[in-house]
């Protein structure tokens, strides 16, 4: 939505409708009646309970609030529907029931208005379940008006930057959210049968490590010190287990100053967990148990449609090295390759773009990958063994030391999850550090940074770990078939609206 067509809308809330509403307030206050007076409400049942228990409560007193989202006057009597937390209901108001003082106080509110009701429930010969009111309260006045009712608010800009409008105009949203609540639950579930430790470890560091990625950068007074908003708990997490624990994870928002698109907000939610004693591919058996427990839980069954594609998430998952995905969906047969240099210019054939003037193999067999494979692999499918250049906290391949013991597994092609055996060698980790620190010297702004202080720690000897980390966002996307990350944030990063000078 353009920033003109926002400003058109404040203008008009501002406009006609606002100033009556406005007036009605000023009116009921001088009256003494303030709308925003009262500071609670007995609410004896809600909505969906209403329904559900019809039978038991027909004729049954009952005291129920909500938004009014719709009024039907029909001279002495109205209909009005309410939404609460739980759904919505209808009430019947009559002036014989209400008397003409209440009822003229009823006819003065409006759509958006919050109230209370007290009344008898019912079915209405049309057969709608009803209250048939005695007597209501305004609880909060609506100064700005809801979206048209049957439109609802469809323009996603406008959506985004007043959820709040949202929520009310647009009853599936809630209900995402609802859904994306249970997963966390789920998840939490899961991994606390298992014996995983739920942990919290800082926000703001020294140093920006544990991913690839931009740091936010803010500064604290006292000390005087730039610090970054965390990218990653990884190194936090994995001196734990130095430190005794065997089984951590953490769920928390991570801050990334990249990019925005329909797969990246600059804030998200990430859940990392470790595990001594175990590798990678243990951590692929705990991400299919994890994925069969949410779907257990959310009363799904191993098949999901996202975007129109249907999924089959029933363990087991295909599993493929990166050069054999390179080489499926490609063609290139990366250990065919004598130099890297031929390596690039058939690379550069099939049209990948390079971001370096001389890349190592290891480099460009990646970037072939994230550019030309990753969009095939419908999934659900673990892509192991990455280059050790693009994978500094994870372990090398006995054997193989160009690779490690890395999977990211993809779902619609869409990378949903990261984990390592993870490096534990200390001499071999300050290394890629220094490795990492030229890429930096280069330019490269997403190169790790070296936390001296987790190679300390790795030196008293850190057992043999698997790691994973998995996008809680994207799960959310995948499981209510949402195609932007926004629809899965309550308040997604916006960029500021200008308003008028005129």
């Amino acid at each position: 939505m353009s920033e003109e067509n926002v400003n058109d809308i404040e203008e008009r809330d501002e406009g006609e409708i606002a100033r009556v509403r406005r007036e009605k307030l000023r009116t009921l206050c001088d009256g003494g009646k303030n709308p925003f007076a009262e500071v609670r409400f007995d609410v004896t049942h809600e909505s969906a309970q209403i329904l559900s228990d019809f039978d038991s409560l027909a004729g049954k007193s009952v005291a129920v609030a909500g938004r009014i989202i719709t009024r039907r006057v029909m001279g002495k009597a109205s209909f009005a529907h309410i939404l609460d937390g739980a759904g919505q209901i209808q009430v019947y108001l009559k002036i014989d029931a209400l008397g003409e003082e209440a009822y003229a106080e009823w006819l003065r509110t409006d759509a958006g208005d919050i109230a209370g009701f007290c009344g008898e429930v019912f079915r209405t010969h049309k057969g709608e379940i009803s209250v048939a009111v005695k007597s209501f309260i305004l609880l909060a006045k609506s100064l700005l008006p809801l979206p048209e009712k049957f439109h609802g608010l469809k323009d996603n800009d406008l959506r985004y930057r007043r959820r709040y409008v949202d929520l009310i105009a647009n009853p599936e949203v809630k209900a995402a959210f609802i859904t994306r609540g249970k997963v966390i639950s789920s998840i939490r579930r899961f991994l606390d049968s298992r014996g995983y430790v739920e942990v919290e470890t800082p926000v703001l560091g020294i140093v920006a490590g544990g991913a690839a990625a931009r740091p936010f950068v803010t500064h604290h007074n006292t000390l005087n010190l730039d610090m970054f908003m965390r990218i990653a708990p990884e190194l936090y997490l994995k001196r734990l287990i130095v430190g005794g624990f065997t089984k951590v994870y953490e769920l928390g928002r991570m801050f990334r100053n990249e990019g925005m698109d329909t797969r990246h907000n600059p804030e998200f939610t990430m859940l990392e967990l470790y595990e001594a004693y175990s590798d990678y591919n243990d951590m692929m058996t705990l991400v299919e148990n994890l994925f069969a427990a949410v779907l257990t839980d959310l009363g799904m069954d191993g098949r999901v449609t996202y975007q129109g594609r249907e999924v089959n998430l029933t363990a087991p998952w295909e599993r493929l090295t990166m050069r054999a995905a390179v080489k499926k969906y490609t063609g290139l047969d990366y250990d065919s390759f004598k130099s890297a240099k031929d390596f690039a210019a058939a690379a550069k054939k099939i049209g990948a773009e390079l971001s370096e003037k001389s890349p190592s193999p290891g480099k460009i067999l990646y970037e072939i990958f994230d550019q030309k494979v990753e969009e095939h692999l419908t999934g659900p499918v673990f892509i192991t063994d990455y280059p050790a250049v693009v994978s500094p906290l994870a372990k090398r391949i006995n054997g193989d030391p160009d690779f490690c013991y890395r999977f990211e597994f993809f779902i619609c092609g869409r990378e949903h999850g990261n984990a390592y055996s993870e490096l534990n060698d200390p001499v071999d980790q300050r290394v890629r550090f220094a490795e990492q620190a030229r890429l930096r010297e280069k330019g490269d702004e997403n190169a790790e940074d070296t936390d001296d202080d987790f190679v300390t720690a790795l030196e008293y000897g850190m057992p043999p770990t698997g790691g994973l980390g998995i996008g809680v966002d994207r799960l959310v996307m995948l499981l209510t078939d949402s195609p932007s990350i926004r629809d899965v944030i309550l308040f997604p990063t916006m960029k500021p609206v200008k308003k008028s000078d005129g």
